[in-house]
């Protein structure tokens, strides 16, 4: 009989930084967010509205389209932001911005048919789970302890 000693093979897990982890969520935050749109054209009627100049009960203008636009650049630059903003700031931009998303998510369902509230329920709330996890990330960033005055920096005090 022969007697295995050797441990298996472990896949290695290195640790991901929380920068990485924040742009990865909100490049998918993004995808979904654009492809909801983009499914919700399909939907019986809503080219025959945009064709007749109206988005759900707005007239399509500058500003609305502004707006839109405005609406979908935030967590489209959060994606950079998050790779480059030192670590105070950014946490403070990803706690702002996703805290500021999970409402503006839930009320793109106003006004919807019960008909349409798999599609709805299902895309807020991978939505929502993705800005909770943007939230949970950057309120439990690591912290670097304080390195303690030592007589280097006391000396140089003095």
């Amino acid at each position: 009989m022969t007697i295995r000693t050797k441990p298996p093979n472990l896949l290695d897990n290195p640790p991901v930084p929380v920068q990485v982890k924040l742009a990865a969520a909100w490049t998918s935050f993004m995808f979904l967010y654009i492809y909801v749109d983009y499914f919700h054209l399909y939907k019986p009627g809503t080219v025959g509205n945009i064709l007749a100049g109206v988005v759900f009960e707005f007239d399509i203008s500058p500003t609305l389209l502004t707006m839109m636009l405005a609406s979908v650049s935030i967590p489209a630059l959060m994606v950079m932001l998050s790779m480059t903003l030192p670590a105070r700031v950014n946490r403070a931009a990803n706690l702002v911005a996703a805290s500021l998303y999970i409402p503006y998510s839930v009320v793109n369902a106003a006004g919807e048919s019960w008909d349409w509230a798999p599609f709805y329920g299902l895309s807020i709330g991978i939505e929502v789970l993705l800005l909770a996890f943007i939230l949970r990330s950057a309120w439990t960033w690591p912290r670097t302890p304080a390195v303690p005055a030592g007589p280097a920096t006391t000396d140089l005090r003095q």
